[in-house]
């Protein structure tokens, strides 16, 4: 059952870190063998900010997950991959957002989606998990689906491949170099969502390929 997600307290015994207005998440899979994996799609985005914003580093290591903060758009994020595996990710993802403060709808999380083919993108404001694990996990943790969320498509398996192998192979060349273009558009949507609003990022992204 969820549980409801109470901000960081004045009960609370861990002293609360420096200023973070957004948490951008990127779900994954720690480990050499998930590195280029499709589940990874979220971690992959993080990996494009990372390469271009020198300035963040994930030197930060902490409540199972992996942190770089620094400014993205002139806004103070933390890039936060959790390192539970995918199915956990709401035990990284709750307690870090206590801690820096963080409310639910400032938390955009990055995933996988086998609805959306290939190389496409979509932010959400809310919803479901959509039988994603990882945000399912989330959900539970947060205690609510209100927070944005940025789907990135990987499409669905051909013939009779189980779903569940089909996200933990990696990415043929061709779809790799599309998903390449793909994660430097949701650099751009991400940077809409901080400085002009979710409601006016989705107008520019979402169903612009």
């Amino acid at each position: 059952m969820p549980v409801p997600f109470p901000l960081f307290g004045r009960g609370s015994k861990e002293k609360a870190a420096g200023p973070v207005e957004w948490f951008i998440v990127g779900l994954g899979n720690p480990g050499q063998k998930y590195i280029d994996t499709r589940h990874n799609a979220g971690w992959h985005l993080l990996d494009t900010i990372v390469r271009d914003q020198p300035h963040f580093r994930f030197n930060e290591n902490r409540n199972k997950a992996l942190i770089a903060r620094g400014e993205l758009a002139g806004v103070r994020v933390a890039l936060i991959k959790p390192q539970t595996f995918m199915n956990l990710s709401g035990e990284a993802v709750a307690p870090l957002a206590r801690f820096y403060r963080v409310a639910p709808e400032h938390i955009l999380v990055a995933f996988d989606d086998v609805d959306l083919p290939t190389a496409t993108l979509r932010l959400r404001p809310k919803g479901g998990a959509g039988g994603h694990k990882g945000m399912r996990s989330i959900i539970q943790h947060l205690g609510t689906e209100e927070f944005p969320r940025l789907r990135l498509g990987i499409g669905r398996p051909s013939g009779q491949m189980p779903v569940e192998a089909y996200v933990l192979q990696k990415f043929k060349p061709d779809e790799w170099e599309a998903m390449r273009v793909t994660y430097e558009r949701g650099v751009e949507a991400v940077k809409a969502v901080l400085t002009t609003g979710l409601e006016y990022a989705m107008n520019q992204f979402n169903g612009k390929e």
